[in-house]
C-alpha cells in the first residue's frame, strides 16, 4: 500500500514538473504573487514579534516588575464653573515615612529630579545644557534596572552625609573624557558644585522615556541641600522580592500611601501609582492593528494569487485535453486525473509559499536587526503560511481538476 502510494506520488510529481516547465512564465508569475502575499504576511508578523521582544527587553532594562508612586499632575474641570485642581507634591517626609513603614517584602527606593537642563564640565570640556541630574538613594540603581560598569554604588554613609560624589551615565563619560581615560576619582563640575566620580553606569539606551546614558546620579541628601526648590517632589520606586506578588504589593502600597496622606475612603487618590509594564502593554496592544492590517494585505494578495493559479490550471485543462483523453482511454480513472491536477496546484502553491516564508523571515529579521532585537524564527507563522498556501492551492485547483476529470475521453481525443 505504501509502495503504491509512493509510485503514485512520484508519477504525479513528474507530471506536475513537466507541466510547470511547459508554462514556465505563467507559473513563475503565479509563484511570485503567492510569495509576495506570504512575504507580506510572515515578514510583517515576524517584525511585530521582534518589536514585542524588543519592547519587553527595553522595559526590563528600565526596571522590570516595579511600580512608582509619584506626584499627580494638575487636573482641569471644564464647564461653567471650571477650575484647576493642583495636587500637592510628595514630600521627603512622606516618602521616607512610606519607606520606613511599608513592611511588604520588597525593595523601596526614593529619588527626585534635581535638573533636566544641567551642564557638566570636566577641565575644558563642557556638555550641552541637557543633562538629567537625579538625587537618589543607595537602592536606586538596583530598582531602576541600572548596572555599574566601573567603580561602585553609593554607600548609605555618603547618602546620609551629603557627600559630593557622582555616578555618571556611559554616554556622558564618552563626551567628557578622552578615549581610554579612566573617569574614576576625577573631579567634575555640575552647575556650581564640584563632584568626585565614583562610578560609571553600563550603557542602557534612551528608549521609551528613560533618562538614557546622559545622566548624573547624586546622593539624595546632596540634592536636597544644593538643588532645593519649593516645588520639589519625590518619587518612590518599589520592587517586590518576587515578581508574582507585584499586584499584591501594588494594592498594599496604595493603601499605605493613602494612610500617610491622610485620605478617607471618600477621597480620590492625590498621587499616581504606575506599573513599569503599563506603557509596554499599551504599545503591544496597539500593534494588534498592524497585525490585522498585515493579515488583510496578505489575504488580498493571496486572493489575487488564487485567481491567477486557477486561471493557469483552467488553461492547462484546455491545452492538455487530448492528453487527458489519452490517459482516460488507457484506463486512468477520473479520480486519478483529479489528483494529478490538484497535486500540480498544490506544488505551485507550496513553492510560492516556501519562497514567501524565506523572504518573510529575512525581511522581518532585517527589522529585528535594525532595532537591535534577536533573530526570530516564527514557527507559528511558518506553519500558518504552509497551511494557508495549501488551502489556496486546493481552492484554486479544485474547479479545474473537476473539469478535467469529467472530460469525455472520446470528445477529448477528437479535440484540436
Amino acid at each position: 500500500m505504501v509502495f503504491r502510494f509512493l509510485l503514485l506520488f512520484r508519477e504525479n510529481f513528474r507530471i506536475a514538473l513537466r507541466s510547470i516547465r511547459s508554462n514556465l512564465l505563467r507559473t513563475v508569475l503565479t509563484i511570485l504573487i503567492i510569495a509576495i502575499g506570504i512575504t507580506a504576511l510572515v515578514g510583517i508578523l515576524t517584525a511585530i514579534d521582534s518589536i514585542k521582544s524588543s519592547l519587553n527587553s527595553q522595559f526590563t532594562n528600565m526596571g522590570a516588575n516595579t511600580f512608582t508612586i509619584s506626584n499627580r499632575g494638575m487636573r482641569i474641570h471644564i464647564g461653567e464653573h471650571g477650575k484647576r485642581i493642583r495636587y500637592k507634591n510628595i514630600t521627603f517626609r512622606e516618602a521616607m515615612q512610606f519607606k520606613d513603614e511599608f513592611t511588604f517584602p520588597c525593595t523601596v527606593s526614593i529619588y527626585t529630579r534635581a535638573s533636566g537642563t544641567a551642564t557638566v564640565k570636566y577641565n575644558t570640556v563642557k556638555t550641552n545644557p541637557n543633562i538629567q541630574v537625579l538625587g537618589v538613594d543607595d537602592l536606586y540603581i538596583q530598582v531602576a534596572g541600572h548596572e555599574v560598569k566601573k567603580g561602585r554604588n553609593f554607600t548609605a554613609q555618603e547618602i546620609l552625609m551629603n557627600t559630593n560624589v557622582v555616578i555618571l551615565g556611559n554616554e556622558l563619560v564618552k563626551n567628557l573624557f578622552a578615549l581610554n581615560e579612566n573617569p574614576l576619582e576625577k573631579i567634575i563640575a555640575i552647575g556650581n558644585g564640584k563632584y568626585r566620580v565614583i562610578g560609571v553606569l553600563k550603557e542602557k539606551g534612551t528608549s521609551f522615556g528613560g533618562q538614557g546614558d546622559k545622566i548624573c546620579l547624586l546622593p539624595l541628601n546632596n540634592v536636597r541641600q544644593y538643588f532645593a526648590r519649593p516645588d520639589m517632589s519625590y518619587t518612590i520606586s518599589v520592587m517586590p522580592a518576587d515578581s508574582k506578588f507585584l499586584e499584591l504589593a501594588f494594592n498594599e502600597a496604595e493603601g499605605q500611601f493613602r494612610t500617610i496622606r491622610k485620605l478617607t475612603y471618600k477621597d480620590e487618590d492625590n498621587f499616581e501609582i504606575t506599573k513599569s509594564d503599563n506603557l509596554v502593554n499599551m504599545l503591544i496592544s496597539d500593534l494588534k492593528y498592524v497585525t490585522i492590517a498585515a493579515t488583510i494585505i496578505g489575504i488580498i494578495t493571496l486572493l489575487g494569487a488564487a485567481i491567477g493559479l486557477m486561471n493557469i490550471m483552467l488553461v492547462q485543462v484546455s491545452e492538455r485535453t487530448r492528453e487527458i483523453g489519452t490517459r482516460k482511454a488507457m484506463g486512468a480513472k477520473s479520480k486519478i486525473i483529479k489528483q494529478q491536477f490538484l497535486f500540480e496546484a498544490v506544488l505551485i502553491g507550496q513553492i510560492g509559499g516556501f519562497l514567501g516564508i524565506i523572504f518573510g523571515i529575512l525581511s522581518g529579521n532585517a527589522v529585528a536587526s535594525f532595532i537591535g532585537s534577536a533573530f526570530i524564527i516564527p514557527w507559528v507563522w511558518i506553519i500558518g503560511g504552509v497551511i494557508l498556501c495549501f488551502l489556496v492551492s486546493i481552492a484554486s485547483g479544485l474547479l479545474p481538476a473537476i473539469k478535467a476529470s469529467r472530460l469525455d475521453p472520446i470528445e477529448a481525443l477528437r479535440f484540436e
